[in-house]
């Protein structure tokens, strides 16, 4: 069962949108739980994307897309 890596909803309350500024797995990376995976930048805050389970990752969203509060980007397999 795949796991959804998301964008938190909780972080910022004015910025609707954020930037994936970088992957740091490649596409069907073997990653263990809270490794870190990605980075986001919205206006005021750069946050880091910890991995939510093991497994091999699927990247939905390439780096500098701009996705909403609570977009899935990716999956853990």
């Amino acid at each position: 069962m795949a796991t959804d890596i998301t964008i938190p909803s909780d972080l910022w309350e004015e910025d609707e949108e954020t930037v994936i500024t970088s992957w740091l797995v490649d596409d069907g990376a073997t990653v263990e739980k809270g490794a870190l995976i990605a980075e986001i930048m919205t206006a005021k805050v750069q946050y880091e994307i910890h991995a939510p389970a093991s497994g091999t990752v699927t990247i939905t969203e390439e780096a500098d897309a701009v996705v909403a509060k609570g977009a899935v980007i990716g999956t853990i397999g």
